[in-house]
């Protein structure tokens, strides 16, 4: 099991960091937040989660062990696997989805893209009294700052589709992030976090 990577970031995306270890650069997923804070050349620890399929190994990574281990704790749920469980830290940081599921908020857990109302009453029931607590969200604090990527509404949208929206939601938000003021000259990775917040209105 793979816990944990430090070294240097070779590339970022939207929702990819590849850092080189040992000469070997290897590609982890993550949260549009995190990959917003990896910046080429310099060097970041991620706790990682290794999801290992008979066809694939995929690595995930975050930027704390807490919002590792809800990762992977979210994922005991039936019908819940990797990528519903990213995109859940996607649309809410680690302190709101584990409120979330303590509290038995149902509303806030099918923002979520994949998320029914059963599935959401399903997360709650069998994690409420489980839930890995959060401290102040680690990652809330991430910096609004460049990333490698060039500004652009597609590959927004094209994130957001990944996420588990559909295409035409995606382009509804986007669009919709375009007319507001903050939206202006604004980095992709920034754009990223104001159309999911659209989206979990």
């Amino acid at each position: 099991m793979i816990s944990s990577l430090t070294g240097a970031v070779a590339a970022a995306t939207l929702d990819t960091v590849v850092l080189e270890v040992g000469g070997v650069g290897l590609l982890v997923h993550t949260t549009p937040a995190t990959a917003a804070s990896a910046r080429p050349g310099e060097s970041m620890r991620l706790a990682t989660s290794l999801v290992v399929r008979e066809d694939s190994l995929t690595l995930f990574g975050f930027a704390g062990d807490d919002e590792r281990a809800l990762f992977e704790q979210v994922q005991t749920v039936s019908g819940v696997g990797p990528r519903l469980a990213l995109a859940m830290l996607a649309v809410h940081d680690p302190a709101q989805l584990s409120s979330a599921i303590a509290t038995g908020n149902v509303t806030a857990l099918t923002k979520v893209p994949g998320i029914g109302k059963k599935g959401a009453e399903r997360i709650v029931l069998e994690l409420r009294d489980k839930v890995v607590p959060v401290g102040t969200g680690e990652t809330e604090a991430t910096p609004e700052v460049p990333a490698a990527t060039t500004p652009g509404d597609s590959q927004v949208a094209e994130a957001l589709v990944g996420l588990g929206w559909s295409a035409k939601q995606a382009d509804d938000a986007v669009a919709k992030v375009a007319k507001l003021p903050e939206a202006d000259g604004a980095t992709t990775p920034v754009l990223l976090r104001l159309a999911l917040r659209e989206l979990g209105r």
